[in-house]
């Protein structure tokens, strides 16, 4: 689910997930926490907080999301707030979220672990929304211009990918560059005050610096070649008790993200058009411009999956994970599922 839309964003249109960190603490382990049958039979889907933008947030405030999913018994407890996929993997893995959305790149760093969680629906890779920022009038024009500077990135995830791959494409070796690792939500200030050259990237953090009229990307996703798709996530156990819920999910996802495509304006300052969650002025006109040239919530395919290896092989060899992980051992057929 792009950004600041719910279920890409980062990661891409209709995303899960996007600004701030999963607040585990309001995902606890409790009775009134645990997944399972809500009031009257129903069952309980846990799902982060979608924010003031995305599908989900225009679902939640008009009620079409809980309307397409009483059709098969179900409803969203919302839980947290969507961010960044590491810890959400952690919470699907502890049995406190059902649902999460990510990136193929912070997905391939958390099934390195022990996962408890499994993807069922891909958002192709953002070609517009990420890459790698850099100041207006840095003096930075090309990937080549940052061999002995720092960059910002988030360790394991989209940011090191960016950059790696961005690098890689240059024949610069990675050695080149200094990484700086840095959580994304935190990162604005210290590029802003250049403490870093540049920052790799995603739309839910580029937007308002792009949007600022201070910054643009020197390599965007497509000149990058970037295989970062944006995907869902859904705990394993879930899955496996309601495969019918898991599909209702996926089909909103599906047709709420072509709408989005569509009228990307009708997405965004769901709730307010004031505050640290509004997009404005400029950010605005950028926002609705990388939702449009964005793809839609979709099935895994096998070519997807393919460059799914792909990235996981680049992370391996990039020394990113110890091994290459085995991606296609945690997917879902979302058109299988019975």
């Amino acid at each position: 689910m792009n950004v600041p839309r719910p279920l890409r964003t980062a990661v891409a249109p209709a995303l899960l997930a996007a600004t701030a960190l999963i607040a585990l603490t309001a995902c606890g382990s409790s009775a009134a926490d645990s997944g399972g049958s809500g009031a009257e039979g129903t069952v309980d889907i846990r799902i982060p907080d979608p924010g003031n933008s995305g599908v989900l947030a225009l679902g939640k405030k008009d009620g079409s999301l809980d309307k397409a999913l009483a059709e098969v018994g179900a409803k969203v407890r919302w839980t947290g707030s969507a961010g960044p996929f590491a810890p959400a993997a952690q919470a699907m893995n502890a049995d406190q979220l059902d649902i999460a959305t990510g990136s193929i790149t912070s997905g391939i760093t958390s099934l390195a672990q022990r996962p408890g969680f499994k993807f069922f629906t891909a958002v192709d890779p953002d070609a517009a929304g990420e890459g790698i920022l850099v100041k207006n009038g840095s003096g930075i024009g090309s990937v080549a211009d940052l061999v002995g500077k720092k960059v910002a990135v988030n360790q394991g995830g989209t940011g090191e990918y960016l950059l790696l791959k961005a690098l890689a494409k240059a024949g610069i070796p990675a050695d080149k560059v200094k990484r700086v690792y840095l959580r994304p939500d935190q990162t604005a200030a210290v590029f802003n005050a250049g403490k870093v050259d540049a920052w790799a990237v995603w739309a839910t953090y580029a937007v308002a610096e792009i949007g600022s009229g201070k910054a643009h990307f020197v390599a965007d996703g497509a000149a990058i070649g970037s295989d970062n798709y944006s995907l869902n996530a859904v705990r394993t156990g879930f899955a496996e008790q309601h495969p019918e819920i898991v599909k209702a999910l996926y089909r909103y996802l599906h047709d709420a993200s072509a709408k989005e495509k569509q009228n990307p304006a009708a997405y965004l300052n769901v709730f307010t058009d004031l505050g640290p969650t509004a997009v404005t002025g400029n950010a605005k006109d950028v926002q609705t411009g990388f939702t449009r040239e964005g793809g839609t919530v979709d099935p895994i395919g096998p070519e997807d999956i393919e460059r799914f290896e792909d990235v996981a092989g680049f992370y391996a060899e990039q020394k990113v994970t110890t091994e290459k992980v085995d991606v296609a051992a945690h997917l879902l057929d979302i058109e299988k599922l019975k």
